[in-house]
């Protein structure tokens, strides 16, 4: 629930954070790829805040400024072939993101001549655009003010406005307080200037309230309760999957047999050494024989590689074997990679641990031209 707090002091919040807030934001804006003063691009804007999503500025500054040099447009991008891009994501995790903005920039190219439209309910619309990313590209490639509320800004408001809620009702709450304090006057460079305040001063633990242009407006400080909000949701126990990876080799020239996973689902597109399903259930002791990508005899492989998904934690089993070239396997099981073209491969962090526990020098060959 919000604190009890009278309307006319709501007013006054809204009246005066903004001032206070963009005043800061002039002198201590960060400094990032993808804003530029002078110029608003919502390709750019677009492109980096799918690539935030559930992952740090530090790690998408690079990424980024890679993605952009590599295709500048979005016209470059919607040309570009899919597996070109799977590749270039890897290590960003959430590989559905990759997919939905090659499918977005496709559309934007193909319904709407290159350009964005410049609407919330239009851009929420379009492949891999949901409620925040259409707030934000509204906000701040066009000037909109749009109440986009990612989890810095969530945090500054539920201190700012005492909510002593959690989770959705939390996001809920926030959304309605950011909606009545952006401004109509510079709102794009308000949102950005709540998303640097949660980053570099109203942080998760330890906040630099003593340097924050909010702090004598904010409850929790002057209540001393930082610590304790925004309150934190009950976690919940992840489940855990198992499989079995299955770790092919060619007996003549090293190749290994991969195969592309299904472009819809977890892990969407990307190239995978071929595997059971991941169930829950340990897979030891279990037929696994028609799942296998060749009727061979498989040696088991020390060690187990564990991942953690968002939903589920995961536990995988490593067999392998060798084969002669002249054994031949289905072409729609997958396809055979010599170990120079490895480093070409979309493979998600998942199977770089796996390659890392069977064969690591696979991972440190220079991609061939």
């Amino acid at each position: 629930m919000i604190r009890p707090r009278n309307s006319s002091i709501q007013l006054s919040n809204a009246q005066v954070v903004p001032a206070k807030l963009l005043a800061w934001f002039e002198r201590h804006g960060r400094t990032l790829p993808w804003r530029n003063p002078e110029i608003s691009d919502p390709y750019r804007t677009w492109l980096s805040e799918v690539m935030l999503q559930q992952t740090t500025v530090a790690t998408v500054k690079k990424y980024f400024i890679d993605f952009t040099e590599r295709w500048p447009t979005v016209d470059d991008l919607a040309k570009a072939n899919i597996n070109e891009v799977f590749h270039a994501w890897q290590g960003l995790g959430y590989y559905a993101r990759a997919r939905h903005l090659h499918a977005c920039a496709n559309k934007i190219v193909r319904d709407y001549q290159g350009r964005f439209p410049s609407n919330e309910i239009e851009l929420r619309t379009l492949p891999g655009i949901g409620p925040y990313t259409a707030a934000a590209i509204a906000s701040i490639a066009f000037n909109q003010p749009a109440a986009a509320v990612d989890t810095n800004i969530e945090r500054v408001i539920a201190r700012l406005e005492g909510i002593r809620e959690s989770g959705h009702k939390l996001r809920r709450s926030v959304q309605a307080l950011m909606g009545r304090m952006v401004p109509d006057h510079r709102p794009g460079d308000y949102v950005q200037a709540m998303m640097d305040l949660g980053s570099a001063i109203c942080t998760p633990k330890q906040p630099l309230c003593v340097d924050c242009p909010l702090s004598a407006n904010c409850f929790a400080y002057l209540n001393n309760q930082t610590d304790q909000l925004p309150m934190k949701p009950v976690k919940s126990v992840k489940p855990k999957r198992y499989g079995v990876i299955f770790w092919l080799e060619n007996k003549e020239n090293n190749a290994v047999f991969l195969r592309q996973r299904p472009l819809k689902g977890l892990l969407a597109g990307m190239i995978e050494i071929p595997s059971t399903p991941w169930l829950e259930k340990d897979w030891r002791g279990v037929a696994i024989g028609e799942y296998a990508p060749h009727p061979i005899k498989w040696r088991d492989h020390s060690g187990l590689v564990k991942h953690s998904f968002t939903h589920f934690d995961l536990e995988l089993h490593m067999v392998t074997a060798r084969i002669s070239p002249s054994t031949v396997i289905d072409p729609k099981a997958g396809f055979w990679c010599l170990p120079a073209e490895f480093a070409k491969q979309a493979f998600p962090t998942l199977m770089k641990k796996v390659i890392k526990a069977i064969n690591p020098s696979l991972l440190q060959l220079p991609a061939t031209k």
